[in-house]
């Protein structure tokens, strides 16, 4: 596996190195030794596979807070995806900076995302297929959100959102949850 750095502390593109032949390629999607020694948490707790329907779908933005805080890898399995993380890590030198990533069925690619990082993503075809390997359980009290649509953050998504869930919508925008935090 190829890892690339990006802008956001600790998130990385994670290519696939592939060995080619008459039959086809075959690839290493994750190795825990590969991921530890690039300063990742290698742990694998929950897997997760997200289909949709419809282009401009959109789901996110999401994480999880203390104690049941998770990273996670995601790749794009069928159709393709524009994959969004906001760094929502106070100590971080990238706090509340973004980062965007397509990853498709042809490329390969997956991307790596750090706990406290919030995800999200817009499918850019019909019928697209996202896994997810996750540190963590996932916990609906320690679940947080993001609007996708923040000004905060000012996300340029590729296509108008065709599909989004309430539970999405209904997030409160980033300024809203600071003026309730610091109260």
């Amino acid at each position: 596996m190829k890892f690339t750095k990006t802008k956001l502390k600790n998130t990385f593109i994670i290519d696939l190195e592939q060995q080619q032949d008459n039959r086809g390629f075959f690839a290493q999607t994750f190795c825990a030794r590969e991921f530890a020694a690039h300063g990742l948490k290698p742990v694998v707790a929950q897997c997760n596979l997200a289909f949709n329907y419809k282009k401009g779908t959109l789901r996110g933005m999401h994480y999880q807070v203390a104690p049941v805080r998770v990273a996670q890898l995601v790749r794009c399995t069928q159709g393709a995806i524009y994959n969004i993380i906001i760094d929502m890590r106070p100590d971080s030198p990238t706090f509340l900076k973004h980062i965007g990533v397509e990853l498709t069925a042809e490329n390969h690619r997956a991307l790596y995302i750090p706990a406290m990082c919030a995800h999200g993503y817009q499918t850019l075809v019909d019928n697209t297929g996202v896994v997810y390997q996750v540190s963590g359980f996932y916990s609906s009290h320690y679940e947080r959100g993001l609007r996708y649509d923040d000004p905060t953050f000012n996300i340029v998504w590729p296509l108008p959102v065709s599909e989004i869930s309430q539970k999405d919508l209904a997030w409160c925008l980033f300024q809203s949850f600071l003026l309730e935090v610091e109260s």
